[in-house]
C-alpha cells in the first residue's frame, strides 16, 4: 500500500495512496494495545527527526470519546473533508473542510464528526516551542539547475 517515491541524501518521498482508503489502515497503540482504525502515522516511514505526521479518517457521527493531552508537542489538526466539532478545554467551536487548529501541549483536546460522510483530517505533532524563524525567514535561494519541465 505505502511505496517508496523517491529517497535521497536529503529527502525521503512516500505515496500513502488516496485520503478515501485510510481505512486500509490501522495502528496498534504501544501502550494500551488496542487498535486505532483508520489512523496512519508517517514521520518514521518518511525518516522524520523533527515532526510526526499522521491521518485519520473519522466515521460519520462519531465523537473521540477521551481528551488527551501531551507532555512536549503541540499539534496542528488539518480538516481535509468533513464537519464537526472540536473542543480545547472548556471551548467548543465548528470545524470543516479547510479548517485549522494548533493546541499546545496543555490544551486538552478532542474531537467530533457530525456529518453523513467520513471526516478526514491530518495532524502534525512538533516539540512545542522550538520554532526559531516565521514564514520565510529561514530558507533562502539557491542557483542551480531547475530539471523540472
Amino acid at each position: 500500500m505505502i511505496k517508496t517515491i523517491s529517497e535521497g541524501t536529503n529527502y525521503t518521498a512516500i505515496d500513502i495512496g488516496a485520503l478515501d482508503k485510510l481505512s486500509d489502515y490501522s495502528f496498534i497503540h504501544p501502550k494500551l494495545g488496542h487498535t486505532v482504525e483508520s489512523k496512519l502515522f508517517v514521520g518514521e516511514l518518511l525518516k522524520s527527526t523533527g515532526s510526526e505526521v499522521s491521518f485519520m479518517e473519522l466515521p460519520s457521527k462519531t465523537i473521540v470519546s477521551f481528551l488527551h493531552k501531551h507532555k512536549k508537542h503541540e499539534e496542528i489538526y488539518i480538516f481535509l473533508k468533513g464537519t464537526g466539532h472540536f473542543q480545547v478545554d472548556e471551548d467548543v467551536f465548528p470545524i470543516k473542510e479547510g479548517s485549522l487548529v494548533r493546541v499546545s501541549p496543555n490544551g486538552s483536546r478532542t474531537l467530533s464528526n457530525y456529518s453523513e460522510n467520513s471526516m478526514i483530517y491530518m495532524v502534525i505533532q512538533t516539540v512545542a516551542d522550538t520554532l526559531n524563524s516565521y514564514n520565510i525567514s529561514d530558507g533562502y535561494r539557491l542557483e542551480g539547475e531547475i530539471k523540472i519541465k
